[in-house]
């Protein structure tokens, strides 16, 4: 099907720290997929979750100092928003929106990683991803 989002990247000033929020905060695998020696970039894979859940996977990168990507907002789909609110916290993000309701959808919060990307987490309670 075209016109879906397949593949999210971040750009990262401090991949290490990038890498440890995301893993401590969401339990996201991250591994780095390419070398600047092997002819490419420094580029590591993000996965998310399983094949059979629904979302996607995507990378990160160091931000480079020429045309930085200052943001992509993305909604991580999480099982307890407030427990994803306070593992934000936790791991040194902010969150910029508190919790609120959507009627018929569930509880969104608006948040910024360790690298000042913004995201939002969602708890759905109605509403089922495809």
């Amino acid at each position: 099907m075209a016109n879906r989002v397949i593949h999210f990247e971040l750009q990262a000033d401090d991949i290490g720290r990038a890498r440890t929020f995301y893993e401590k905060t969401f339990g996201w695998k991250i591994e780095q997929a390419m070398t600047k020696e092997k002819g490419g970039m420094d580029y590591w894979s993000v996965t998310t979750g399983e094949k059979s859940e629904a979302g996607i996977n995507g990378g990160m990168y160091e931000r480079p100092k020429e045309n930085p990507l200052n943001t992509y907002d993305c909604t991580i789909l999480v099982d307890s928003i407030d427990k994803a609110v306070a593992d934000v916290k936790a791991n040194g993000g902010k969150i910029r929106r508190e919790k609120a309701e959507i009627p018929g959808v569930g509880h969104f919060a608006a948040a910024t990683d360790t690298e000042g990307n913004f995201f939002g987490i969602m708890e759905a309670t109605d509403w089922k991803p495809n």
